[in-house]
């Protein structure tokens, strides 16, 4: 029997080896072994805080995502080659990014970027892909903006620029819950063809913090094992992130196959936090192309349905929406006072707001709304499971 630990989040809990099947000296030693990996674990939590570690680890927060000023950059390169190569074996294209310091001044950092994303790097579906920024030489950062990064998020405009705008928002509300949450910023980028074949253009993207920044802000670390029941992860966090996905509208995640959702472990026993992002599918957003999953009988992404896992006393509920509740002029204030919104959207989505905090102020209709996985079967989406 082969035990592997490639990171404590996959170490095998050690209540569990009691249980085994195996001789009585197996499973001491066994147990010998994951305590002190778990020991290793701690130590490497500890060692995390002190800031020389957190700086080679490449944990070090920048003040790229301390500002909620719109950043404008430009990227230039051979940009029809990276936009064509969106296959699962898209390779990095060299790239140069500048932008204009506070005196003026132009900063020139060169960078390799290729595509990613699923569905928005179909060039069925969106016009541009979604793009992942590598910053290959981070010891030339220092004096930039972008100091203590690595690898960035580009979230480019799919269909038009508003749709972009409105997800940038989302993840700010999410911010207000916790600090267990993806910041982002909104950027302005001159997309510019340095063989003159493409027409430069200028649109509204995100810039999305790294997974092991976000979660080295709070001394975690990501998990990447699927099928992990969502009731085995942390209960309030799990609960806070099914409420926020059901008062934007979004279906479009799952804690099992890990599909909009990462996972954060403290340690080796606790149960995992869970964190959500990409929520482009989201009735909040309201994108074009968002069509809800044909198993789940929707008939608009603005219809909301709660997918988190049967809790037949909802009085669980209670330290969640009272969170909510207190943060609501705050969640409202997102909306009302961001000038980059078409007043009209800003209207129907306070009245989508409302419709939300309707239910969770009323019982007989939280009972009806988060009483639906008691009611019904786990729904299996066609897709996640690959």
């Amino acid at each position: 029997m082969l035990f592997t630990f490639k990171n404590p989040g996959e170490f095998y809990n050690c209540n569990k080896l009691l249980k085994m099947q195996i001789s009585v000296s197996m499973r001491i030693f066994f147990y010998c072994l994951c305590s002190l990996c778990i020991k290793a674990a701690h130590a490497q939590d500890q060692s995390l805080n002190d800031p020389a570690s957190k700086e080679k680890a490449g944990l070090v927060q920048s003040s790229l995502f301390e500002n909620d000023s719109i950043l404008h950059f430009k990227l230039t390169g051979k940009l029809r080659e990276l936009f064509n190569d969106r296959t699962d074996a898209a390779v990095y294209h060299p790239m140069q990014l500048q932008y204009k310091n506070n005196d003026s001044s132009i900063v020139s950092i060169p960078l390799n970027i290729k595509t990613r994303g699923n569905f928005r790097r179909s060039a069925e579906n969106c016009l541009m892909p979604p793009l992942l920024l590598n910053f290959a030489g981070k010891e030339s950062l220092g004096s930039t903006v972008f100091n203590g990064q690595d690898k960035l998020k580009l979230v480019t405009s799919c269909i038009d620029d508003d749709y972009v705008i409105r997800e940038w928002l989302v993840y700010k509300l999410y911010n207000l819950l916790t600090e267990e949450s993806f910041k982002a910023r909104l950027v302005q980028v001159d997309f510019e063809d340095s063989l003159k074949r493409k027409k430069t253009e200028t649109h509204y993207c995100i810039l999305l913090e790294d997974d092991n920044v976000m979660a080295g802000r709070s001394n975690t670390f990501i998990l990447k094992r699927k099928m992990i029941f969502p009731g085995k992860t942390d209960k309030t966090s799990f609960i806070r992130m099914a409420v926020f996905e059901f008062m934007i509208g979004n279906t479009d995640w799952s804690v099992p196959y890990l599909h909009n959702v990462r996972l954060l472990g403290k340690d080796s026993v606790s149960p995992p936090q869970t964190v959500p992002y990409d929520f482009d599918y989201s009735g909040i957003v309201n994108a074009p192309y968002a069509i809800p999953p044909v198993e789940l009988g929707l008939n608009s992404v603005k219809e909301r349905l709660y997918r988190g896992y049967c809790i037949e006393d909802k009085k669980q509920f209670d330290e969640t929406f009272t969170l909510f509740n207190k943060l609501k002029t705050d969640f409202y204030n997102v909306y009302t006072s961001c000038p980059l919104l078409n007043p009209a959207y800003v209207k129907t989505t306070i009245k989508y707001l409302d419709d939300f905090y309707k239910i969770i102020n009323s019982p007989k209709l939280i009972d009806s709304q988060f009483g639906y996985p008691c009611r019904s079967k786990e729904v299996i989406i066609k897709g996640l499971e690959n």
